[in-house]
């Protein structure tokens, strides 16, 4: 098999975005831009990736961290400039170079994967992966002789009337020969309108040393859509999203309005779940079969487990367990773990905190570092009172305990298994197992009083 390598080249600044968040570290669906694009090189089996990084070059380094070598673009003076960057890690090599722009994060893997095999059955010296737009202002226009074959691409800003009006456009990507085209790039000039070291120049340069230059029209111009700005940002982020809701419609997963559903690339739902409008999900989320999420709840690397329903709620890094019913309103903070058969009611906060199975938490309550059993009954209102300002402290709540309304349990403190906290107490101490414990002043009432307050304010 061929040596394959690939060239990432994202060293741009971006100053369309008007951001100060370099241009490929912009996230579509949650994940920056350039990552997308390495990700589809991968299933390439290239025996290298080398990115080009220039603006931000630390912050794309640690991006792409172990997926990627690095080469640096000290001045921004063309893509063929930035090319030439990669030389010490790749000339003389033999095989196919891909070389993509990192700002182009719909590419697939088999569009990739198409062009390199296209490629190397032509033999060619370069292929350009291109498309047809009926709009092809900015692009890059490929022009070809009577016979078809590619003699040049010429970029919008240099092209003659008769050139702007090719609707075949260059999307940036291309295989090359990879001895060829560093052997080529030695003889690229500036003699342009921007003074820049052009990529494209490449393929007349090569046509002219006789190697074949050929070119690989895919069907779908959409996927080659180059982000310069925020309008193109959101265009390819609403692109994404429905690629990835359809693929999970086809596998199963009933997503009620996915206009209306975000859905990162990470995420894994099992078939026969169902995703309510405004639901998002985020990182590495899996949610299991027969689970219902939404409508409007935000679930982020976590694991929801089947026949579990979250309802106009939040939850990150937890684990939840299977027949669990969540919301409305309800919040799952980080580190927690739900077991099976529990329920977490409307303006209930779970955080850092373990609930075994079968136990449940109505309504207004806030249960922070505690561990509480199975078939355990947290009350309305109850509080954990995990911070003195300083540290925080664990309450266990053992199985079978009942936690009375309106209760404020001070951690550290251990409630015993199958003892009852009456309503309204505040606990400092550990309650023995089967012990009722009340703790609260002793009502006393006043016969008549209220009368006499009445009175007085009148007078």
């Amino acid at each position: 098999m061929t040596n394959r390598y690939a060239v990432v080249l994202a060293a741009g600044q971006g100053t369309r975005m008007k951001s100060k968040l370099y241009k490929v570290l912009h996230p579509v669906l949650g994940r920056p831009m350039v990552q997308h694009v390495v990700q589809q090189l991968k299933p390439l089996h290239l025996n290298k990736i080398v990115t080009i990084v220039g603006f931000g070059a630390e912050k794309v380094k640690e991006t792409l961290e172990g997926e990627s070598e690095f080469a640096l673009q000290e001045e921004q003076l063309g893509t063929g400039h930035a090319v030439m960057q990669a030389e010490p890690l790749l000339k003389g090599k033999k095989g196919t170079t891909i070389v993509v722009c990192g700002d182009t994060p719909l590419i697939t893997s088999t569009t990739f994967e198409a062009l390199i095999t296209f490629h190397e059955k032509e033999g060619a010296g370069a292929t350009i992966l291109t498309a047809q737009t009926d709009d092809p202002t900015g692009y890059g226009r490929v022009i070809r002789n009577g016979q078809g074959e590619v003699e040049r691409i010429v970029e919008h800003k240099d092209a003659s009337e008769d050139e702007l009006l090719v609707q075949e456009i260059n999307t940036g990507t291309y295989c090359f020969d990879n001895e060829a085209l560093f052997a080529a790039l030695e003889e690229v000039s500036n003699d342009n309108a921007q003074g820049e070291y052009y990529l494209p120049d490449v393929i007349e340069i090569l046509r002219n040393k006789g190697k074949k230059v050929s070119a690989y029209m895919t069907p779908d111009f959409e996927e080659t859509l180059g982000v310069n700005d925020r309008v193109a940002l959101a265009k390819a982020e609403k692109i994404m999203k429905r690629r990835i809701n359809e693929g999970h419609l086809r596998n199963g997963v009933s997503i009620i309005d996915p206009d209306h559903t975000y859905i990162e690339p990470e995420v894994i739902i099992e078939a026969d779940a169902v995703i309510h409008p405004g639901t998002i999900l985020k990182g590495s989320t899996v949610i299991k079969a027969n689970a219902e999420i939404g409508p409007n709840s935000e679930i982020e690397n976590c694991l929801i487990g089947e026949n579990s329903v979250v309802q106009h709620s939040v939850a990150r890094n937890s684990k939840i367990g299977q027949r669990v019913n969540i919301g409305p309103f309800a919040h799952i903070r980080p580190d927690s773990a739900i077991g099976n058969d529990t329920k977490i009611g409307n303006f209930v906060e779970i955080k850092k905190t373990v609930m075994g199975n079968g136990s449940k938490a109505s309504h207004l309550t806030y249960l922070g570092d505690a561990n509480i059993g199975e078939n355990v009954n947290v009350g309305c209102g109850t509080i954990t009172v995990n911070y003195d300002g300083y540290k925080k402290y664990t309450t266990t709540i053992e199985d079978d305990a009942f936690i009375g309304c309106n209760s404020n349990l001070i951690a550290p403190v251990t409630i015993g298994k199958g003892s009852y906290v009456a309503a309204g107490s505040t606990i400092t101490k550990d309650v023995p197992e089967d012990a009722l414990s009340v703790a609260r002043a002793r009502q006393e009432n006043k016969e008549g009083y209220a009368k006499k307050i009445k009175n007085r304010k009148r007078k």
